[in-house]
């Protein structure tokens, strides 16, 4: 496989796991790093762009929501919805942080879309809670080795 298809592979599995659909990117990032093959800093970078592009999709989905809550093909139940909003009433544009979480973190950047949050602040936040998880991610796979 070349070295762009493995590149672009892991980008689109990290954009994936970041949208409202339940996957995950990690086992792709670890088993990439244990083959030893590939540039390490490369694999970061293509899995934490990815993510936080995929993030990006939530947060225009939440801006636009309204156009699309109702339709059966949405894939955010109301319930989880409104949880994902009590908690970043309640805590901020900080919980942005947490968008790493596997269950909350996809709903917590949607709901970031929904209150209106400035794209600089949301990308930012997300980028370092997105880069900090493969980066601890990558750490720890390292010291397998």
């Amino acid at each position: 496989m070349g070295t762009l298809t493995v590149y672009l592979g892991l980008f689109l599995s990290a954009f994936a796991a970041a949208t409202l659909f339940p996957m995950q990117s990690e086992a792709a990032l670890v088993g990439l790093l244990l083959s030893d093959s590939h540039a390490v800093w490369a694999l970061v970078a293509a899995a934490s762009f990815g993510n936080v592009a995929g993030s990006f999709v939530n947060w225009v989905l939440g801006r636009s929501i309204e156009r699309f809550r109702d339709k059966r093909w949405f894939p955010v139940s109301e319930k989880a919805l409104q949880r994902a909003q009590r908690w970043y009433r309640r805590y901020g544009r900080w919980s942005l942080l947490l968008s790493w979480v596997p269950i909350i973190g996809d709903p917590l950047t949607l709901a970031a879309g929904i209150m209106k949050e400035p794209l600089s602040v949301f990308l930012v936040l997300v980028t370092i809670a997105k880069t900090g998880r493969y980066l601890a991610l990558t750490a720890a796979t390292m010291n397998l080795m």
